[in-house]
C-alpha cells in the first residue's frame, strides 16, 4: 500500500477534538498504554536532558542520525553526560504511519528501529512507486513485528490521534515548525548539528 507523503499542515483548531483523548492516557490514574512511554536513551539521573523532535520521513533527521548521533551517543550518553528522548513529529502521513509501528515495538527495540528507517529512506519513503507499508514491514521483521502486527499499529486510531496530539503539544510549549528540532533545557534549536555544536549546547545547559 503507497501511503501520500503530502504535508500534515494541521492547524491547531483541527487537532483540538484529540486533546480528550490525550487527557484520558494521562489521566485516572490510569497507566499510559506502552506504546505512549517515553522513548529514550541514557541514565535518568543524567544532569542534561535533551529532546529531539523528528519525523521519520525527514532527510536532515536522517543526517543528524548518521553523521552526529553516533558520536553523541558515545562520548555524552554513553559517558552520563545526558540522557536522549525522542518525540514524534511527522511532517507527512507516511511519517505518521511509521512512527504508529515504531511505537508498537518494545521501549528497547526503538531506538534500533528507528535508526533503520531513518538510514534506509530511500528504499521505503522516497522510491517512486514503493508499496510503503510492504517496505516498513520488512524492516519491522527484523524488530520482531509481523506484518498483522504492523498493519494493527497504522490502523490503531488511538495511537495516530495521541502521536498528533504530542505534534501540537510541541508546537504549543517549544514553537516546534521543522524537523529535527532539539530542545536543550529552555533553549530550542532546530536543525541537524554537527557534534562539537550539539556538545556545547548540552554544556550550556549542564552549566558548565
Amino acid at each position: 500500500m503507497s501511503l501520500t507523503r503530502r504535508t500534515l499542515m494541521l492547524a491547531p483548531a483541527a487537532l483540538l477534538p484529540l486533546a480528550p483523548l490525550a487527557a484520558a492516557a494521562q489521566g485516572g490514574g490510569a497507566a499510559a498504554p506502552i506504546s505512549l512511554g517515553e522513548r529514550a536513551t541514557g541514565p535518568e539521573t543524567a544532569p542534561v536532558t535533551v529532546i529531539e523532535y523528528f519525523s521519520l520521513t525527514c532527510s536532515h533527521c536522517a543526517a543528524f542520525h548518521r553523521d552526529t548521533w553516533p558520536q553523541v551517543k558515545k562520548e555524552l550518553v554513553g559517558t552520563g553526560k545526558m540522557r536522549m528522548v525522542w518525540r514524534d513529529f511527522p511532517l507527512d502521513q507516511l511519517a505518521l504511519a511509521a512512527a504508529q509501528v515504531a511505537r508498537a515495538l518494545p521501549a528497547e527495540r526503538y531506538e534500533g528501529f528507528i535508526g533503520a528507517l531513518l538510514a534506509s529512506q530511500d528504499r521505503w519513503a522516497f522510491a517512486r512507486g514503493a508499496d510503503n507499508v510492504a517496505e516498513i514491514a520488512k524492516i519491522a521483521a527484523l524488530a520482531g513485528l509481523s506484518r498483522a502486527q504492523v498493519d494493527a499499529a497504522i490502523a490503531d486510531q488511538g495511537l495516530r490521534r495521541a502521536i498528533l496530539e504530542g505534534r501540537l503539544k510541541a508546537e504549543q510549549e517549544h514553537n516546534v515548525s521543522s524537523t529535527p528540532s532539539f530542545v536543550f533545557g529552555s533553549k530550542v534549536v532546530p536543525g541537524a548539528l554537527p557534534y562539537d555544536r550539539f556538545a556545547q549546547l548540552v554544556g550550556e545547559a549542564s552549566g558548565a
